[in-house]
This record gives C-alpha cells, sequence and structure tokens, in this order.
C-alpha cells in the first residue's frame, strides 16, 4: 500500500503541517531518518524555515514525478516531520506523518 501525506510548500511552523485545508496530497518515501533531542526538536518545528545542516545535501531526497522522497524527521514522544531538503539546508516541502 503505497503511504500518502500533505506537503505543503516551505512552511515557516509545525502548525502549518496540521491545516488539512492546505498543501498537496502525494506519495512518500522515506529514504533517512534523523532523530532529534527535544531541545533541537522544538527549534526546528518551531522554525521551519530556519538554515539545517542536518538537510545539506541529503542522498537519495528528491521529487521523481508525484513521489517525494524524503528524510523523516523525529523525536521520542512527537509528531514526525517529512522533509524535502533543498539542497542548501532549507526545507522545500514538508508534511506530518
Amino acid at each position: 500500500m503505497e503511504q500518502t501525506a500533505r506537503f505543503i510548500s516551505r512552511p515557516r511552523r509545525i502548525e502549518e503541517l496540521r491545516d488539512f485545508g492546505i498543501g498537496v496530497l502525494r506519495p512518500y518515501q522515506i529514504v533517512s531518518t534523523v532523530c532529534l533531542s527535544r531541545m533541537d526538536y522544538e527549534n526546528f518545528v518551531t522554525d521551519l524555515l530556519a538554515d539545517r545542516a542536518f538537510l545539506e545535501n541529503v542522498p537519495g531526497c528528491g521529487e521523481d514525478g508525484p513521489l517525494v522522497r524524503c528524510l523523516c524527521v523525529t523525536c521520542r514522544g512527537r509528531d514526525s516531520v517529512l522533509v524535502l531538503p533543498d539542497g542548501t539546508g532549507h526545507v522545500a516541502l514538508a508534511a506530518l506523518v
């Protein structure tokens, strides 16, 4: 079964990802997972557009037609965020799992 998520272009905060009225439903494949500390995760989800070293040059991430090959950013006990990095340390697309 194909997994899908509602991806939003360049969201600022995690709250934007919870608004099911916006974004595009697309199939995705997770190519890598990053588990952040609570502090780093909170910092990440409160400013998704900030420059992040872990988003630079992630191998295998990209768009293949409608399929989004993405990074899964997690923290124990928190929502996982699917991220398509733009290659320069920024979020191009993001969605909640």
